[in-house]
This record gives structure tokens, sequence and C-alpha cells, in this order.
């Protein structure tokens, strides 16, 4: 898979032609970038042939009515059902959702057609959560997802040993999580 901001859409397409068609490509919730943004580089994804797939950032979000709008544009104008949920950057919500089983239990990602969801993993930690607060997010997500019919992914950033990788695989699977 591949991860790339709205910015980036000359790059992708100036590489078009070596990435295997039907690639995974993450489009990034970042400040800076606005909505419309987002729509036409995930649109911009498809056309190239390859799978878009949204970051929604919960803590971004301002009202359930921008969040809507997000997902209505990003069905009218692109039709992906994959989506990426994350918490956010942000120390503080900027509107209703404080994470992304917040974003997950609103029902609305099912109702714009959103069938596969991302989940983060941080198999090396997070510098802010602890331990077992993720763990638990991840058990709580998880359920929140199988009860609305949606399929899911752990997903992580890269890592440079595989050891960490490894051991926290295991630890995925005697958490229950699969």
């Amino acid at each position: 898979s591949i991860e790339m901001t709205a910015k980036d859409v000359a790059h992708l397409e100036a590489a078009a032609n070596i990435i295997p068609l039907g690639t995974k490509i993450a489009v990034t919730f970042l400040p800076g970038e606005d909505f419309p943004m987002r729509v036409a580089t995930a649109r911009r994804v498809k056309e190239l042939g390859f799978l878009p797939i949204p970051h929604i950032s919960a803590r971004r979000l301002t009202s359930r009515e921008e969040f809507e709008d997000f997902l209505r544009q990003i069905q009218s104008e692109v039709g992906t059902d994959h989506a990426f949920v994350v918490a956010g950057d942000p120390a503080q919500p900027m509107g209703p959702y404080e994470d992304a089983l917040a974003i997950i239990q609103t029902g609305l990602l099912a109702e714009y057609g959103i069938q596969r969801v991302g989940i983060s993993g941080y198999p090396e930690g997070h510098a802010d959560i602890g331990s077992e607060k993720l763990w638990q997010a991840k058990r709580d997500k998880r359920t929140a997802l199988l009860d609305r019919g949606h399929d899911f992914a752990i997903v992580t950033q890269f890592g440079f040993e595989a050891e960490p990788i490894l051991k926290w695989l295991e630890q995925v699977r005697s958490q229950g999580i699969d």
C-alpha cells in the first residue's frame, strides 16, 4: 500500500505506470488540506486504477454534518467502500468525536457504503497512549466494527526491525483479535 496527501497527486500521476493496478492508496487527513482536496485526490486515485482509502480523523471533524458531507461526497464522487479511521493528532477534539471508536459507533460508515475499515495498530507502542489503553481500544473497535457488519484491518506504519512486529502479531492473536 501507499499513503499520500492531497498535495501528492502530480507525484502519483508520474509514478502511476510503475505501481500495480489495484494498489491500495491511503489519502491522509492532514491539516492544511480541505475536504474538496481530499475527495478530488481519492477520485484521482481511483481514476488511475488504484483503490482509494480515505482517512477519517475523528478529532479534526467539527460536526456530524461535516462528517456526513465528507462521506456523501466520497460515495458520490469516488465510490470506495474502504476507509481508515483514526483519532487524529489534535489533543482536543475540534468537534463531537473523541476517537476512532466514536466514529465507528455512529453507524455512518455503514450507512454510506464503507464496508472495510482500517484501524491503527502501533506495534511499537504510542508515546502518548499506554499499552493497556491501546489494547482495549483495539478490542473495543473490533467489537464495534463486527457488530455493525464491517470487515476490518489493523494498519500500521512501516518498521525497520521485524522482531517487534512479530511479537506484536503474537499479542494481537493472543488478545483474540483476528
